[in-house]
């Protein structure tokens, strides 16, 4: 049964409308280069599950990108601990978090949605099925990021820059030939944060939700606010109940702004995607942006927000 929101009207919208497919958007400028990947897939009427796993893997494996993958900014004891998460248009989900020692947990989150009963596993047993899968083990904190990490160890720390370190987890999201959709998300999560820590992006219903009768969701920022109110889930559902994309998002950011005394430091940003193939994101602060691939268009786009910084 659907859940009906108070104020809005269930009414169904993606029937009447021609779907736009394929198409494929995802988080931040890295997106980009993630997009031309997954595009490669989806222009080859390939599956977006597919697709979007090898997306997000393009940025996993850059170890410029100091928030996902090789090359992420450690936790305060010097770890780099990886999150991710992987769903399909029948709802099969797959996570994995506080991973270690391996350069893509976006496919060891699609291994265990494929090969076990479950749906998360975390630390050693994660790195365990890893191994068993036959996934390379790596050291994945990299020169550049330990010498920052040994910076930041004179003073220790801790306090998030809007939009730099904490906030450029990728979320994907790709409707196919098909006309199904599939979403993915993964990040190396905050830097410095405590040993253990586990944000939002491995969390089905908080960093990503998909589903094909109506969209999918996914989060970046704060991971802890994200979770506070199932953030990706709830944007799905307003789109369920007839908003477009990034009205969604921005019902998704103001409950996250009433729930918080104080902003400061704070950025959360949504992303979506419904199932005619409209996109729309919307952010607590400015600088949060997007990439988009479809057969005519490819672009970075600027969200809306709610407060300069």
């Amino acid at each position: 049964m659907a859940l009906i929101l108070p104020g809005f009207r269930f009414k169904k919208t993606y029937s009447s409308k021609k779907q736009v497919k394929p198409i494929v958007v995802s988080t931040w400028n890295h997106g980009l280069a993630a997009n031309r990947s997954a595009w490669e897939i989806l222009a080859k009427k390939g599956a977006a599950l597919d697709a979007v796993e090898a997306g997000v893997k393009v940025t996993e494996s850059d170890p410029n990108i100091r928030s996902v993958g090789l090359g992420g900014l450690p936790d305060r004891d010097g770890k780099v601990t990886l999150d991710a998460c992987i769903m399909d248009h029948n709802n099969r989900c797959g996570s994995v978090a506080f991973l270690q020692d391996i350069e893509n947990p976006i496919a060891v989150a699609r291994k265990v949605m494929e090969d076990t009963p479950h749906i998360m596993l975390v630390g050693e047993g994660a790195f365990q099925f890893a191994m068993e899968k036959g996934f390379p083990k790596k050291d994945l904190l990299t020169e550049e990021s330990k010498k920052e990490w040994e910076e930041w160890l004179k003073k220790s720390k801790y306090q998030p820059v809007i939009n730099i370190e904490n906030h450029d987890t990728i979320g994907m999201l790709a409707i196919d030939e098909a006309g199904n959709l599939s979403g993915a998300c993964t990040t190396s999560g905050m830097a410095y944060k405590l040993h253990g820590r586990v944000g939002d992006s491995p969390i089905i219903g908080a960093g990503l939700f998909v589903d094909n009768e109506v969209g999918g969701a996914c989060a970046t920022g704060v991971g802890e606010a994200v979770i506070r109110i199932a953030g990706s889930a709830i944007v799905v559902e307003l789109m369920r109940n007839g908003l477009a994309p990034e009205d969604a998002c921005k019902k998704a950011v103001e409950r996250i702004m009433k729930k918080h005394k104080n902003l400061d430091d704070l950025q959360v940003g949504f992303l979506a995607l419904n199932k005619n193939g409209e996109y729309g994101g919307y952010s607590i602060y400015n600088g949060f942006n997007y990439a988009l691939k479809t057969y005519s268009e490819e672009k970075l786009i600027d969200a809306k927000f709610f407060k300069e910084i």
